[in-house]
């Protein structure tokens, strides 16, 4: 027997139902975890204090201890995400949004995420409240405030590496390749070889790359040949 299912009856079905209640996230970096105020305690106290206002439950805490919001790799967030996003929770909130992240740009990826999977961003010392109107219009902002910040990053580090380069420093990974492998590239590509061929015997003999690697290509071949008539 054929059964056919309705297409948005099945959306509807496969979409999360998330658990009413507060995933709670707390956070300190080592050198912060003897300062007033941002210890790991009294942001639960604080979160648990709203999620009473609010007649909430506390369904878990999480907490990453000693370590930095330069960005979102972290054991306790990620478990926190995969409950939400699990359904196992409705709202992720923090007592301080820099206790999240402090990057724009990540702040507006993780609000575009709980709009997504259907659960809740609320930070208690900021305006970010994705389960009310004004906290979805000002995801909008954040999102202006993101770009900003990714362009202003991409500038200041063109600046940087421009100030070093005048100053005579050699940027990229250092060349760890031995002077004779580097002549000899030169000696043969001088001689006629193709890039292809030189790659092809240095492998036939088993001489590593630069990075300890066993297999040359045609242009990692072409292009110590190039940067080596450079350095001439």
């Amino acid at each position: 027997m054929t059964v056919c299912y309705n297409n948005e009856m099945t959306k509807r079905q496969k979409k999360t139902v998330h658990v009413p209640g507060v995933i709670a996230y707390c956070r300190v970096s080592t050198e912060e975890q003897a300062l007033s105020g941002l210890g790991l305690a009294a942001q639960e106290e604080a979160i648990r204090q709203e999620c009473a206002r609010r007649e909430l439950s506390v369904i878990a805490v999480y907490t990453d201890a000693g370590l930095s919001a330069k960005n979102l790799v972290r054991p306790a967030l990620a478990k926190a995400l995969a409950s939400l996003d699990a359904g196992e929770g409705s709202i992720l909130m923090v007592a301080k949004l820099d206790r999240l992240t402090r990057s724009v740009h990540d702040a507006t990826g993780l609000m575009a995420a709980a709009e997504s999977a259907g659960w809740g961003l609320v930070a208690l010392d900021a305006p970010v409240d994705s389960t009310t109107p004004q906290g979805a219009a000002m995801a909008q902002f954040l999102a202006v405030f993101a770009e900003l910040e990714r362009r202003l990053i991409g500038e200041r580090t063109k600046a940087a590496l421009a100030v070093r380069r005048s100053q005579g420093v050699r940027l990229g990974r250092p060349n760890t390749l031995p002077q004779n492998v580097v002549a000899r590239i030169v000696r043969e590509r001088e001689m006629g070889e193709t890039w292809t061929s030189i790659a092809r015997k240095l492998n036939d003999e088993g001489v590593p790359t630069a990075q300890g690697g066993k297999c040359w290509y045609p242009a990692t071949v072409r292009h110590i040949s190039l940067a080596a008539g450079r350095a001439a």
